[in-house]
């Protein structure tokens, strides 16, 4: 990210009339909820760290800032650290397999559509990034998602490049596969989102399996509140079976479903009286299925809107 033209006498006008204050924080919203959405892997803890963030700018005083982005970028990323830190214990006694919330990408889908949408806000690519620790993800984030240089970053996070450099370094081993190695294209989705829901819906498991990569694996987020599995399952076979087995038995009837696009993927919301009840979403690479993701905790999807008209 490269400073703005004129930044310096734009902070100076911000830092001598307060009233301006909402009006910047406003301009990067987009920005700092995509790097604390990312790093957090929470809609609601997102949006109390943005909240603290503006509260912070606004005390701030004008000769801290020099450019405008980043100290606003500094307070969000390392607020996000403190948080992560002193969330570990919560996510040890989480209840299943823990998942980021889902968020709705589509054209509209306000205030959402303000995330740069791209292969980082996958659900494969935040489920990845738990590998990571708090600073390792901050680095990582700031590199080879928002195109920080290295200067930046070191600034952003109290440390010198060199030992940015190497957090990076570090960074990059745990999450080797962190990309596919061939893209898919958006029709290629789809096409197998609807021969997956098909097959699902019909109890095909020759079909399902046929559809999945031979290391496929079902993550499942109920959170002890909503239907999942409660461990990993590997494999087609395992992944097609407890889909039409397990999940099966678990889901209720009565659900009205519709097609969405979360994290940048096709997928499905589940709705239940018109309220959000499940999310499925896939990660293909290869023309296969290699990971299918089930969202169900409801307070996870408390921020999804209701149900939708039906489509004429």
């Amino acid at each position: 990210m490269q400073e703005d033209e004129g930044q310096s006498t734009e902070s100076s006008a911000v830092g001598a009339n307060a009233e301006n204050r909402l009006a910047v924080f406003s301009q990067y919203r987009g920005l700092l909820f995509s790097i604390a959405y990312r790093m957090l892997g929470s809609v609601a803890d997102t949006e109390d760290i943005l909240q603290e963030a503006f509260m912070r700018w606004q005390r701030a005083e004008a000769s801290e800032i020099q450019s405008m982005r980043a100290y606003l970028v500094t307070i969000v990323s390392r607020l996000c650290i403190n948080y992560l830190e002193s969330a570990r214990v919560r996510r040890e006694e989480y209840v299943g397999q823990w998942l980021p919330e889902p968020v709705v990408t589509a054209p509209g889908a306000d205030p959402y559509s303000v995330l740069q949408v791209d292969e980082s806000l996958s659900m494969a690519f935040l489920v990845l990034l738990e590998r990571l620790s708090p600073v390792e993800r901050a680095v990582f984030l700031l590199r080879e998602v928002f195109d920080c240089d290295y200067p930046e970053i070191a600034l952003t996070l109290g440390k010198d490049e060199a030992n940015c450099r190497q957090i990076l370094s570090r960074a990059h081993g745990h999450v080797a596969n962190i990309r596919p190695r061939f893209e898919v294209s958006p029709l290629k989705r789809e096409k197998l989102l609807s021969e997956f829901l098909l097959a699902a819906a019909t109890g095909n498991l020759a079909g399902l399996i046929s559809i999945l990569a031979a290391d496929a694996i079902l993550y499942s987020d109920g959170g002890g509140k909503g239907p999942a599995v409660p461990n990993l399952v590997h494999g087609a076979d395992r992944v097609a079976r407890a889909l039409l087995g397990s999940m099966g038995k678990l889901v209720p009837r009565d659900l009205t479903s519709r097609l969405a696009e979360i994290n940048g993927q096709p997928g499905v919301v589940s709705y239940r009286q018109g309220q959000p009840y499940a999310v499925v979403t896939l990660d293909i690479a290869e023309e296969r299925i290699r990971s299918v993701y089930i969202i169900s905790n409801p307070e996870k999807l408390a921020h999804l809107p209701k149900l939708p008209a039906a489509p004429c």
